[in-house]
């Protein structure tokens, strides 16, 4: 069996590799010049799913490397007022670790030892009874028995193969940001605010999320201890800080958004902030005004099952999320690790048939939990019926 893998995202290198493990030959094709060629978010909430997930899939030293490099945030989500009043607390009561880590720190370690083609942008994709053919921009093509469609929320492969899944836009946008957490910036949080998440809520539902990623030892010496030779980018603690509201609020379009600077979009959210209490907007005054990026949030339109086939899809490119359960991530890395091990298990089309099955369940249930977490806190638009 060979599988050729559209993207290089959470879902993708999950998939390849648990194939790998599996000894099944695969193919990642990744559109991207380079691994950090574009910012692709900060911090990552990895739950009990997430974190089995990636101890079936990566060998012993990597999964050892990750739970290294993985900070034991509180188990909670606390919930303030723009004035900064604690109005509630929800404990999470799941079993299995609560982990906040460095989105990039994650891509690297399910990177190590996979050999991913970048610069190769999927086009559309051909089938007949010997297999799949993938198609790239650049005139290349690539041949193999399954193709699995990684690519994220705008995925080509989803648009050819289920051309009726929905992508919709949520009225929400996010602006993105990253605090340093030194000496000084560490006095803007209590204690109990290095949590999973924190939200500061404002009656018209614009919102002041944050969560920090504090390395439990140095980076590099974890990794020289534990996988010699891969070398982590990212060694400095932060904060994630982001800027939440209603489209209407922010009252620019994503084309607008796009052309801004970082430092003016620095600016953009701080004048949404503007009534919060002056410790939340100086969470933003303190923002690394090099690394903060817009953020519209969409999401897919739950569907019914379809008919297995040689062409199947794993994390947002088929159950996109708003991030407001912080099951996105989890629920990815879960699909590659599940589907890895029913073609372990099965005959291709058997196996595809078990993943989608269980996939399409548990997906969209974690969608339609997003959707209404993002409703009641920040003003989400309800999922079309």
């Amino acid at each position: 069996m060979s599988v050729i893998i559209i993207g290089a995202g959470m879902g993708g290198l999950s998939l390849a590799q648990g194939l790998r493990r599996a000894g099944i030959a695969c193919q990642v094709y990744e559109r991207d010049a380079a691994p950090g060629a574009r910012v692709q978010g900060y911090r990552l909430h990895i739950d009990h799913v997430g974190d089995s997930a990636l101890r079936e899939v990566l060998p012993p030293e990597l999964h050892e490397l990750f739970r290294a490099t993985a900070g034991r945030a509180l188990p909670a989500t606390q919930i303030y007022d723009e004035r900064l009043r604690r109005v509630d607390e929800l404990v999470l009561n799941e079993t299995g670790p609560h982990l906040n880590i460095n989105r990039f720190t994650v891509r690297q370690i399910l990177l190590h030892g996979l050999d991913v083609r970048y610069d190769k942008r999927f086009t559309h994709y051909t089938a007949d009874a010997g297999g799949v053919t993938a198609h790239f921009a650049d005139g290349t093509s690539a041949h193999g028995e399954l193709l699995v469609g990684a690519d994220g929320v705008n995925s080509p492969v989803r648009r050819q193969y289920l051309p009726h899944a929905e992508v919709v836009d949520t009225g929400l946008l996010q602006l993105y940001g990253r605090i340093p957490l030194t000496a000084h910036t560490r006095k803007l949080f209590d204690p109990e605010m290095f949590a999973v998440f924190s939200m500061v809520v404002a009656p018209d539902r614009t919102m002041v999320g944050f969560a920090p990623v504090d390395y439990p030892e140095p980076v590099a010496e974890a990794a020289a201890r534990l996988v010699p030779g891969l070398e982590l980018r990212d060694h400095e603690p932060y904060m994630t800080c982001a800027v939440g509201a209603r489209r209407e609020v922010v009252g620019l379009n994503d084309a607008e958004l796009a052309a801004l600077t970082p430092a003016e979009l620095q600016e953009l959210a701080l004048g949404l902030v503007k009534d919060f209490s002056p410790r939340a907007r100086a969470m933003v005054e303190h923002w690394d005004d090099t690394a903060t990026f817009p953020q519209p949030i969409r999401t897919s339109v739950p569907i019914e099952p379809w008919s297995p086939s040689r062409v199947t899809l794993v994390g947002d490119a088929i159950h996109a999320m708003s991030p407001a359960a912080g099951a996105g991530a989890n629920t990815a890395l879960r699909d590659g690790a599940a589907l890895a091990s029913a073609l372990a298990e099965a005959p291709l089309l058997d196996a595809v048939a078990a993943y989608e099955s269980a996939m399409v369940d548990y997906g969209f249930a974690a969608v339609r939990e997003s959707a209404a977490n993002g409703r009641r806190f920040m003003g989400q638009n309800p999922l079309p019926v």
